[in-house]
């Protein structure tokens, strides 16, 4: 019968080429899906409106590739009932034909979807009804009927829970209707077809049904994890965004609703950076070559900075800041620091050298207590504060192009691991006289441990 047609081509059409198959990035579809989908547009473009989303378009192209389908497997059962004599119920899905074929001219002519939509769906509903009324009742006609629940079947895929729900009603009303008129059927002229027949539409009609509804409900299945990846996928995206924001331990606790983060930390090491001289450069510069020029910089950075599993808390303009020893405590975090400062003056002495251009680092260290939290709400920032953050800065400010400033207590914790060259007291603004430093190369390799509890 004409409705599992139906629920079977709008089903498996949407299960193999759906949009939002395509929005999840599921890769080059089967070429069977792929031909299935492109009929599909195709027969969409008869009732198409050009505000019409992919996935109506979709399902307008379902229903009207089944309708069509439905017109042109009704000639079995118009020839069907006029070789055994039944021209009444050889009329009726002559009928469907005949509203099919005026639907889809009225479809293409007022892209009025919705009509073609709800006069199908009834078609659907009630062909199966009157069939089995043209025939005699449940038991000369095998149960036609079965197929009028597969109208709601449709619906549901079609429009979703709430709107399909008045075709669910229909059904169980006309499942009542015929439940009451079946004594009046077989007691009337019921029609005289071969048992064999019969049991034979029986047969197909259960068959059909069960089809139907597997179909229906893998279809379904299918759509639960369709949102399911689609909803994974967001996660994995959201979760990469917020760790470029902030440590992933950090935005584990905000995940919790924690409230304010903030943290105190005994042994950290800071380090500015700034390119020396970059604000003159960009007078001379065009826009895109200039964040070529810092994206080049600062990615290799970025690089230096995971490699060595320390937190980058900030760039702002041409100015780039590190922390080690949080918020993970580590008992290596001087010298940590220590060796992605020495690889950034590196890395911006090379590129500096493919360039041409007259670019250095200054670079600033200090190591001591400092508080780090979160702060903001529609956009959070995981910042530092206190002397440490302070003194660190000034480093970098007081600090020599091309060259590794540290403070006094954080050359003592780099002490015998690196050459250090004295700078002799400095005067800082804000501090006062200050011993300072100069790092220069490392002098043996590091041990690997990183966590301070091993």
């Amino acid at each position: 019968m004409p409705a599992p047609n139906l629920a079977l081509l709008l089903t498996i059409a949407r299960m193999v080429g759906t949009g939002s198959e395509r929005e999840l990035g599921s890769g080059e579809e089967p070429r069977g899906a792929g031909l299935v989908v492109g009929v599909l547009e195709r027969l969409a473009d008869i009732g198409a409106r050009p505000e019409d989303s992919y996935d109506e378009r979709l399902r307008a192209g379902a229903l009207i590739l089944a309708s069509v389908g439905i017109a042109l497997i009704s000639f079995v059962w118009v020839l069907t009932y006029l070789a055994f004599d039944e021209p009444l119920a050889a009329a009726i899905p002559a009928t469907f034909q005949v509203v099919t074929l005026v639907g889809l001219v009225v479809l293409a002519r007022t892209k009025r979807f919705d009509i073609f939509r709800t006069t199908q769906l009834a078609g659907f509903l009630l062909l199966p009804a009157l069939l089995q009324v043209a025939l005699g009742g449940f038991a000369a006609s095998s149960g036609m009927v079965l197929w009028a629940v597969m109208s709601p079947l449709a619906a549901l895929a079609m429009l979703g829970v709430g709107r399909s729900l008045p075709w669910l009603v229909a059904f169980f009303l006309v499942l009542a209707a015929l439940t009451a008129l079946d004594p009046v059927l077989v007691a009337g002229d019921p029609a005289a077809l071969p048992e064999r027949l019969v049991i034979a539409f029986f047969v197909l009609n259960i068959s059909g049904l069960t089809l139907g509804a597997f179909v229906l409900l893998g279809y379904f299945v299918h759509q639960r994890e369709l949102v399911h990846a689609a909803l994974e996928a967001e996660r994995e995206r959201s979760e990469r965004l917020l760790l470029n924001v902030l440590p992933e331990p950090i935005a584990d606790r905000l995940k919790r609703h924690e409230g304010v983060i903030a943290e105190q930390h005994d042994e950290v090491t800071v380090l500015f950076a700034d390119l020396a001289g970059f604000t003159e450069m960009t007078a001379d510069m065009d826009p895109r070559s200039l964040v070529g020029l810092l994206d080049e910089i600062f990615t290799s950075f970025d690089a230096l900075v995971d490699a060595e599993g320390l937190e980058k808390i900030k760039t702002i303009g041409d100015a780039y800041m590190v922390a080690g020893g949080l918020p993970s405590p580590r008992v290596d975090h001087a010298e940590a620091v220590a060796h992605v400062a020495l690889a950034m003056r590196d890395d911006v002495a090379r590129i500096a050298s493919s360039t041409g251009s007259p670019l250095s680092i200054r670079i600033g260290i200090d190591s001591g207590p400092v508080v780090a939290g979160v702060i903001g709400r529609s956009k959070f920032i995981y910042d530092l504060w206190g002397d440490t953050v302070n003194t660190a800065s000034r480093m970098e400010s007081h600090g020599v192009p091309g060259e590794v400033q540290l403070t006094e207590r954080a050359a003592d914790r780099l002490e015998g691991a690196f050459e250090l060259e004295p700078r002799g007291p400095i005067q800082v603004k804000g501090k006062g006289p200050m011993q300072a430093f100069l790092l220069k190369e490392a002098v043996e390799s590091r041990p690997p441990e990183r966590d301070a509890t091993g």
